[in-house]
């Protein structure tokens, strides 16, 4: 029988992710972290020189982050709780942009912290993965929880009937990063998991 569904986002939604990431590159790499302007291209510093990391060296850091950091990854509060009181009333699966091939390290991860979720890894804009996973379980409805606009505009485009609500849970970003509810594209903004869960828990009663 079919059981209303929630896909969520991991990092800065179930887990803090700027916030580690931070501490490695500027304990380890020589890099300086500011994302105090909101834009992440322009957020990674070399020390020593003071030239703003290229494109493609922020990607190599960020892979290595992933790479050999994971484990320095702490839940967001409220987040595991939250998400485990919504399983006892549907079905949860993790949608994240990581490469395909940490989907077992990153569920791996979660289930660390208490958190048991099939996990879908995903490149890219997540309206087309949700869809795939929508079409997959066949829900009674549907859940999408992600910290970035941009993912909640694709998912309007292509599950507009999907209720998303945007939720950045670290708060060195949430104040600097495009609000989906206000563009239109998510039903709601809550960053704090206590009041998301209520909010979360009303739409699978509606």
């Amino acid at each position: 029988m079919s059981r209303p569904l929630v896909i969520s986002d991991c990092d800065e939604v179930i887990l803090h992710m700027v916030a580690p990431f931070k501490v490695w590159l500027e304990e380890s790499q020589g890099i300086d972290f500011d994302l105090s302007g909101g834009d992440f291209g322009k957020a990674l510093r070399w020390r020593e020189s003071g030239d703003f990391l290229a494109p493609d060296e922020i990607w190599k850091k960020l892979g290595g982050f992933f790479d050999t950091q994971m484990d320095s990854q702490l839940p967001i509060a409220g987040s595991i709780n939250a998400l485990n009181t919504l399983a006892e009333e549907a079905d949860l699966v993790v949608l994240t942009n990581l490469v395909d091939f940490r989907r077992d390290h990153r569920a791996e991860q979660l289930a660390a912290h208490g958190l048991h979720a099939k996990v879908y890894t995903n490149q890219g804009p997540k309206g087309p993965a949700l869809a795939k996973i929508i079409d997959e379980f066949r829900p009674t409805k549907a859940l999408f929880i992600d910290d970035l606009a941009q993912h909640h505009a694709s998912v309007k485009e292509t599950t507009p009937h999907v209720m998303r609500l945007h939720l950045c849970g670290e708060p060195m970003i949430s104040s600097a990063i495009p609000c989906a509810h206000e563009a239109g594209h998510a039903h709601a903004r809550i960053d704090l998991w206590s009041e998301a869960l209520p909010w979360l828990s009303q739409q699978l009663k509606d």
